[in-house]
């Protein structure tokens, strides 16, 4: 049975936007799987890994047949046809438990698995919040907090990011304990406010898929689920259950030490300066003193590193520690071409924001050196 023809690069583009949440190993092995589906003259890709779930749609050649289905592999595939030249037709056959897939005069035999024992993600109840917004306003959002999420936290709520729609304002927050990033944008919900938490893995594909336009894109929150629509994609996902911690109170109000600084500038000089860094610790020394910013990393070896950057400042002197990853992974994912960092005690956190982006907030813990 002939499924589908279609230029390569044409079927390559939504099959590597559901590609990306498929694991390598896994318990079961249809999850290595993507759910090809022939309905209603068009094509339709699903994968999953049982937390979250990735659809879209192209159309094909020969999709205007009766209604048909299947799952093969979705990395053996997506290989497959980025190997193939870009200008080629693919044609793809089902053929008893096989696929066959034509290329010009390439042929490969791929092992299928039914269907029916695809496991599709069952609707979650009732809809408890819907919104929409431009995909550009989201895709900024989450860029300029996705990085400061944990890695495999025993406090699992905080392997993922707290969406959070209150009236006009959408906020996201993420944090690992050690740094904690907050960003907002203007919405209309017609609901009440919810908040949720998002897997880690979920924000990584929507950062990867969601395009810099203004095309309109949905937010829906149901009970255990978060449903994104956008384009020709749906993404949806089990929410986190737990309790994020209070941001309101780590973000400080009260800082009267600031410095304004260029931002590559700065980060070229942190670059430089982690290259002498301790590889385990990673940590940088700021001193802080009239009109001067001294920035210094050591290592095991005794190795040093220095900079030294002309800040208009003129007030105590400050000497503190950070981690230097947390700076850079702040400086390569925000916005403008100048950052204010305020301070307050040595044994106190860092503010860094952005005077083009007023609603964004990233809060760095001090670290002895």
């Amino acid at each position: 049975m002939k499924l589908l023809k279609i230029r390569n690069q044409d079927f390559l583009i939504p099959l590597a936007a559901v590609s990306g949440i498929v694991e390598k190993r896994h318990t079961l092995p249809i999850l290595a799987n993507v759910l090809l589906e022939r309905k209603a003259g068009k094509i339709l890709l699903t994968s999953t890994d049982l937390e979250i779930q990735i659809s879209t749609s192209c159309a094909a050649d020969g999709a205007e047949g009766e209604d048909a289905s299947v799952t093969v592999s979705a990395r053996k595939l997506q290989d497959i046809l980025r190997a193939l030249p870009e200008v080629s037709e693919a044609t793809l056959e089902v053929q008893g438990n096989r696929m066959v897939v034509k290329a010009d005069k390439s042929r490969f035999n791929l092992q299928t698995l039914p269907a029916a024992d695809f496991p599709v993600m069952a609707e979650s109840g009732s809809r408890l919040a819907h919104v929409s917004l431009p995909q550009r306003q989201l895709r900024e959002l989450l860029q300029l907090v996705h990085y400061a999420m944990a890695q495999q936290d025993i406090r699992y709520y905080l392997n993922g990011l707290l969406l959070v729609l209150d009236s006009d304002e959408l906020r996201v927050v993420t944090t690992d304990g050690h740094r904690l990033s907050h960003a907002s944008g203007k919405i209309s919900l017609q609901e009440e406010k919810r908040e949720v938490i998002l897997p880690r893995k979920a924000v990584q594909e929507l950062v990867k898929l969601i395009r810099d336009s203004d095309e309109e894109m949905a937010i829906e929150l149901f009970p255990s689920q978060a449903r994104f629509a956008f384009g020709e994609i749906e993404l949806v996902t089990k929410i986190i259950d737990g309790k994020f911690p209070d941001y309101g109170r780590v973000i400080p109000t009260n800082y009267r030490k600031e410095i304004s600084l260029d931002r590559a500038t700065l980060q070229q000089a942190l670059q430089r300066a982690a290259i002498l860094s301790n590889d385990k610790v990673r940590g940088v020394r700021w001193l802080l003193t009239a009109n001067s910013l001294k920035i210094s990393c050591t290592n095991n070896e005794q190795e040093e590193a220095h900079e030294e950057m002309e800040v208009n400042y003129a007030g105590e002197a400050l000497d503190i520690g950070f981690n230097v990853n947390y700076l850079l992974d702040v400086l390569a994912n925000m916005p403008g071409e100048t950052v204010t960092c305020s301070f307050g005690e040595a044994s106190s956190s860092m503010l860094v924001t952005v005077p083009s982006r007023p609603d964004f907030k990233y809060v760095v813990m001090p670290m002895r050196i």
